[in-house]
C-alpha cells in the first residue's frame, strides 16, 4: 500500500558540514531548500562553500538558486511549506531538544521531522516532546562527506509512523543514497561496528607490533584481504583524528550494554594516549601515525611514526605476498600477520554476527551499512561466506570462543552460506531464506 508522504521542500537547520552537505545533495537533485543558520550571513557563507569548494558540492551553480538561505527565528515561517525538516545542529542534546520545540511550533501537519546525529539516542531527544512530534520524527544519519558517502541510516523512534520511515528510505533513493534501516542504539550500525573495528585494531595492533609487524604492514594485512580500503587501520584513524576516535571510545564506554565485548576497546592503548596528549591527531595536525614532509628540492616523503622508538622513519611500501593476501591461507597461518588478521577480523565478525536483531533486523542492512559507509568490499556476513561460516565456526570452537548468535541460527538451520541464490536470499534471524530487497 503506497504511503501518501512526498517530500517536495526541505529545510536544514544548522548549515554547518552535514546541514550544508544534505542541503546540497536535495538542490542538486533539484529540491527546494529552506537553509537556515544562527545568522543568514553563516548560511549564506555555507552555500558559497558548497560552489567554491576544493571539491564543490553542487556541481551546477544554477542549482544552488534552489537554496533559499534565512537567519532561523526570522525563516521558521518557511518551514509550513516543506514537506521534510531536517535538524544537523551541534551534537548537544540540550540544543537540539530546543531546535525541535521551535520547529514543532512552525511546522505543518504531516511534515516529516529528522535530527542527523552520530551518536546522540533519538529517545533522549524526543523524551517528552509532542506525541504529534513523536509519531513524525527519525534519525537521518548521512555519513560525512554526504556528496561522496553513499551510505544513510534511518532510525525510527519508540513512537514513529512506519509510512514516515518508508517515505525517507524512498525519498533517499532519489538524492542517490543507499538508506539501511537501523534501531536507536549506540552508534546505531556503520559507526557501532566499523568503531569497533578500530578500537579493537588499536589494541591487537600493540600486540601485533611487538611480535616484530611494522604499522605499515599492519595496514596492509587489515586491509587488502579483506577488501577493506586501503588506508587500513592507523590510515583510518588519522584521517577520522585520534581525538575523535578517543571521544567515540569514550561515548562507548557510557552507552554499550554492561555485557558488550567491545567495552574491552573503549580505553586508548597507552601509545595512542600519548599521541592525543602531544597533539598528534592525524592529517589535521599534520601527522598522527603518517605524515609527508617536503624536501627543499619539492620532493616529498612519506614518513611513519615508530610506535615502539618513538621516532619519524620513512614509511616502506609494502607488497604483499600471495599467501598473506589469501583468506584462507592467513586464518591458518601461525605467523605473525595470520594471528592479527584472524584476531581482527574473527573479534569483528562475531561482534557482527552476534548484534542481530539488537542494532538491524537482517545482516543485510548490516553488510550494506559496511559497505556503503566504510567502504568495505563486502559486509560482515559476506566476508564470512568467503571464509566459509563452517570454517569459522570450527575456528572459534577450536579456541574454546563463544558462537555468536547468527552463527548458531547458521548451524542449526543447515545451512552452509549467509546469502545463496546469486546473492538474492539472505538467511534470516528466524532460520529461513528471504528475498534480499532492493538496494
Amino acid at each position: 500500500m503506497p504511503h501518501h508522504r512526498q517530500i517536495k521542500k526541505v529545510a536544514v537547520i544548522g548549515a554547518g558540514t552535514m546541514g550544508a552537505g544534505i542541503a546540497a545533495l536535495c538542490a542538486q537533485a533539484d529540491i527546494p531548500v529552506v537553509l537556515l543558520d544562527i545568522t543568514k550571513e553563516s548560511a549564506d557563507k555555507a552555500v558559497e562553500r558548497m560552489l567554491l569548494g576544493r571539491f564543490p558540492a553542487i556541481e551546477e551553480p544554477q542549482k544552488a538558486e534552489l537554496i533559499t538561505t534565512g537567519e532561523l527565528q526570522e525563516g521558521l515561517p518557511l518551514l509550513k511549506m516543506c514537506d521534510w525538516i531536517c535538524e544537523a545542529v551541534v551534537e548537544d542534546l540540550a540544543v537540539k531538544r530546543d531546535t525541535f520545540k521551535i520547529i514543532e511550533a512552525h511546522r505543518k501537519e504531516g511534515s516529516i521531522v529528522s535530527t542527523n546525529t552520530s551518536g546522540i539516542p533519538l529517545r533522549d531527544i524526543d523524551r517528552g516532546l509532542p506525541e504529534r512530534l513523536r509519531q513524525d520524527i527519525l534519525v537521518t544519519h548521512f555519513f560525512n562527506p554526504v556528496k561522496q558517502m553513499r551510505l544513510v541510516e534511518l532510525i525510527p523512534g519508540s513512537k514513529t509512523k512506519p509510512e514516515v520511515i518508508e517515505a525517507m528510505g524512498e525519498f533517499c533513493g532519489q538524492l542517490g543514497k543507499g538508506a539501511v534501516y537501523a534501531k536507536d542504539t549506540v552508534n546505531f550500525i556503520g559507526n557501532r561496528i566499523g568503531c569497533f573495528w578500530i578500537l579493537s585494531g588499536l589494541h591487537l595492533g600493540r600486540e601485533a607490533r611487538e611480535q616484530g609487524l611494522d604499522t605499515e604492514f599492519i595496514d596492509a594485512i587489515a586491509s587488502l584481504p579483506a577488501g577493506i580500503p586501503a588506508t587500513g587501520l592507523y590510515g583510518l584513524v588519522d584521517l577520522i583524528g585520534l581525538d575523535i576516535m578517543d571521544k567515540v571510545s569514550q561515548n562507548l564506554a557510557i552507552n554499550l550494554p554492561d555485557d558488550d565485548i567491545g567495552r574491552a576497546y573503549t580505553t586508548f592503548p597507552p601509545e595512542e594516549i600519548s599521541m592525543v596528549t602531544n597533539g598528534q591527531l592525524g592529517r589535521k595536525s599534520g601527522g598522527g601515525y603518517y605524515r609527508v614532509t617536503k624536501s627543499e628540492d619539492g620532493s616529498k616523503t612519506k614518513e611513519v611514526f615508530d610506535l615502539l622508538s618513538g621516532e619519524w622513519r620513512t614509511a616502506k611500501e609494502i607488497s604483499l605476498d600471495p599467501e598473506d593476501q589469501s583468506l584462507s591461507s592467513l586464518i591458518n597461518s601461525a605467523a605473525p600477520q595470520g594471528h592479527f588478521f584472524w584476531l581482527l577480523m574473527s573479534t569483528t565478525l562475531s561482534y557482527a554476527a552476534d548484534l542481530i536483531p539488537e542494532i538491524a533486523d537482517d545482516i543485510v542492512n548490516i553488510d550494506r551499512a559496511m559497505r556503503w559507509g566504510f567502504g568495505w568490499e563486502r559486509g560482515p556476513f559476506e566476508i564470512l561466506d568467503a571464509i566459509g561460516a563452517t570454517e569459522f565456526s570450527n575456528h572459534l570452537l577450536a579456541e574454546k570462543r563463544p558462537l555468536p548468535k547468527m552463527i548458531q541460527v547458521l548451524n542449526e538451520a543447515g545451512a552452509f552460506s549467509f546469502y545463496r541464490a546469486d546473492g538474492s536470499e539472505f538467511l534470516g534471524v528466524d532460520g529461513l531464506f528471504h528475498p534480499v530487497p532492493e538496494s
